[in-house]
């Protein structure tokens, strides 16, 4: 990992790291607007809006680690909350909080993905459904920003998905490589290479590939 991209920027410290993913059940990666090659094909937009129509209140917010660090020019106004979390988020007008509707939220996974940030759908201790989904950058965020700068994968970020690659359709451009914040993709003697152990199924390859040369299957039979 080239370590010179983070120099300069400030960080959670890792006890506060440490205090913040103490709290959380788990956190998956929640692809958007990508096609998935399982027994059915779908577009995992279905699975968020699911997630969205079973909710009693959508809540939208100003990422609280972009605020905190400011380390990118990523939009801002990218966090979603739902029910009893949406409640705590709309009574706190620290992060400029509004109430949304199904098709609004989904607009900003949109434009989240579109700016190449991560998708994550966060599960707390106790609860039985996910609270809050988050457009994550690796250089702002407590729990996807540790996971890269320090090269390992945690018990807490999952998949549901993972990339595979059609080498006869890839033209070796190198987009894929420039999205991918896992470090999963990178261009040796001006070939791509791509291991999928570091493959976290987040899909910013897959919606831009030009040549359609990715694609999802479900992680478990790929793993």
């Amino acid at each position: 990992m080239d370590a010179s991209k983070f120099k300069g920027m400030r960080f959670y410290t890792e006890e506060e790291t440490q205090k913040i993913t103490g709290e959380l059940e788990k956190a998956v990666t929640v692809p958007v607007n990508i096609e998935i090659e399982v027994e059915h094909r779908v577009y995992d937009m279905s699975e968020m809006r699911e997630i969205l129509m079973d909710a009693d209140r959508i809540a939208q917010q100003d990422c609280g680690c972009k605020t905190e660090f400011n380390n990118c020019d990523a939009p801002k106004d990218v966090c979603i909350s739902v029910n009893k979390a949406a409640d705590e988020i709309l009574a706190n007008e620290k992060y400029k909080s509004r109430e949304l509707s199904v098709d609004e939220a989904l607009k900003v996974l949109e434009r989240s993905h579109e700016a190449g940030l991560v998708h994550m759908s966060y599960t707390m201790t106790g609860d039985s459904k996910p609270g809050l989904v988050c457009s994550c950058c690796t250089c702002c965020c407590h729990t996807l920003g540790s996971l890269v700068r320090n090269g390992i994968h945690t018990q807490i970020l999952t998949s549901k998905y993972i990339a595979v690659d059609d080498s006869g359709k890839c033209t070796n451009c190198g987009v894929c490589v420039d999205r991918c914040v896992f470090q999963a993709r990178s261009m040796v003697d001006g070939k791509l290479t791509y291991d999928k152990v570091l493959c976290h199924g987040c899909g910013l390859c897959v919606s831009t590939c030009a040549t359609e040369a990715i694609s999802f299957v479900d992680r478990k039979p790929v793993a």
